[in-house]
């Protein structure tokens, strides 16, 4: 008998807190009073919020069926892909809470920030020697944001030279924010398609390259979950006419400690701690977005920089060609201590925690690739993409398998993304989960193409035993429902 995670069982409804409370309950017991009542103007008050009554047990409940609706990462596998939603963690949250990192004031002077700052020095130079390049600021609050940070980068060393530039190539495979960042920098995007492997030609660069083009944004692995093998030549080609090569590094957890990229020709990056480095990704953030560059560009990072001399940390504003501060203070703190610690704790194994994910999206490529159309049947990095090609015949797409798995306790992977794949499925197990659950999981999308042939009705109609069953998508879209 198969087994899944999904269940059938009792789904508690709730309603709104408004509709729970009753007037004159209470949930905690008020001190006795030892003086006398005193009326407060009602101009100073103003309008009194309407604030339900309610017991204990009432608030108890409430707020533990409304976490029973949810799905996070605590509950099961997130298999979506480009998001590498891990399971982060514990410690290195409790760590982030500690007083003395938590509590810390961003006005506070240098002298009572030492700890701090030592902390931020240090991250910049792990991330450093993560990435193969030469000098780190953290400020950038996410990832567009440090793609925002790394393009103003790049225009200011090209203004600096005399000539800023015009235009920025950006592959078909690249992160959607690529070209929109590019693009508030004042650069005009120019797509690029991938070739027949999915990848970039170093041809077809050269092609466009010119001493307008101010560089190349360059997703590595990219979105495709592929490794642009002729990165190296792409960069060579791009240098040759004077322009500067951008790496999104959103997929970094796929390559650390395998790939150098200063090596590759790789002059700026980005990382996004809030997916490769313990932090929880999602739920509006916070994020954080370092970008690292090559030792050339390092005078125009944004100001202030960390500076140690002697074991004395200190601020150093003076940076006349620097791009300026990007967010205030020094960044988003409480996210570089949880990578801070995640880091420290790794090590060297950060390198087995790449290759884990890379053997995983591996394995549930090879074990799928006879269950769903797979457009690039080639080893793939910590994601693979799938089609809903062999669907098409009972007219099943993509959308209503992802909420059938829903019917069976997991959570979908990312649908119709990338947008150079039809129909796309792309799958990311990170480096986290064990054989037993990825198999589960396995034979669960098995189980759903199997009902995709045999009862496709019951797939349309998808999902049938989840809080909420299949909705109209396109009302929702038009007129929410934000009441509950």
């Amino acid at each position: 008998m198969k087994e899944f995670p999904g269940t059938t069982g009792l789904i508690m409804n709730e309603p709104l807190l408004w509709e729970r409370g009753k007037k004159g309950r209470c949930g905690f017991s008020l001190p006795h009073r030892d003086v006398e009542p005193s009326p407060i103007d009602d101009d100073l008050v103003g309008d009194v919020p309407d604030i339900p009554d309610l017991s204990e047990v009432d608030v108890v409940r409430h707020y533990t069926r409304l976490s029973q609706w949810n799905f996070g990462v605590d509950s099961g596998m997130y298999p979506l892909g480009s998001c590498t939603m891990k399971y982060n963690p514990k410690i290195n949250e409790k760590l982030s809470r500690a007083p003395g990192f938590a509590a810390a004031h961003p006005l506070l002077p240098e002298g009572l920030s030492q700890g701090t700052m030592k902390v931020m020095h240090e991250l910049e130079g792990f991330l450093a020697e993560i990435t193969g390049l030469d000098a780190v600021t953290l400020q950038p609050a996410a990832g567009a944001h440090g793609e925002l940070t790394g393009m103003l980068v790049m225009h200011a060393y090209h203004t600096g030279r005399g000539y800023a530039r015009s235009k920025i190539i950006v592959p078909d495979t690249a992160h959607g924010t690529n070209p929109a960042s590019a693009a508030l920098c004042g650069y005009r995007p120019i797509e690029v398609k991938s070739n027949e492997e999915g990848i970039l030609s170093a041809e077809v660069i050269a092609g466009i390259m010119d001493e307008e083009t101010a560089g190349i944004m360059v997703t590595n692995p990219n979105t495709l979950g592929l490794f642009e093998e002729n990165i190296k030549e792409i960069a060579e080609v791009v240098h040759s006419k004077g322009g500067l090569v951008y790496c999104d590094g959103a997929n970094m957890n796929a390559v650390m400690g395998i790939v150098d990229m200063g090596e590759m020709g790789v002059d700026i990056m980005h990382l996004n701690l809030h997916k490769t480095f313990s932090t929880p990704h999602g739920g509006g953030g916070p994020g954080s977005g370092p970008i690292c560059v090559k030792k050339h560009l390092e005078p125009f990072l944004p100001v202030p920089r960390i500076c140690e001399k002697e074991g004395i940390y200190s601020l150093a504003w003076d940076s006349p060609e620097s791009i300026g501060k990007i967010q205030a203070f020094y960044g988003n703190f409480g996210i570089m201590v949880r990578a801070y610690c995640y880091i420290l704790s790794m090590g060297r194994d950060l390198k087995t925690a790449s290759q884990l994910a890379v053997l995983n999206a591996n394995y549930i490529k090879e074990e799928l690739k006879d269950t769903f159309h797979l457009p690039y049947d080639r080893p793939c990095m910590h994601e693979c993409v799938f089609t809903d090609k062999f669907q098409e015949e009972s007219k099943v797409t993509t959308l209503h398998m992802a909420k059938r798995l829903m019917d069976y306790g997991f959570h979908p992977p990312t649908i119709y993304f990338p947008l150079v794949v039809h129909g796309s499925i792309m799958i990311e197990p990170t480096e986290t989960e064990s054989k037993e659950d990825i198999d589960a999981f396995i034979e669960t999308l098995k189980t759903v193409a199997q009902e995709a042939r045999d009862n496709p009705d019951l797939v349309r109609t998808a999902p049938q035993n989840c809080k909420v069953k299949k909705l109209d998508e396109t009302k929702a879209a038009r007129h929410p429902c934000l009441t509950g």
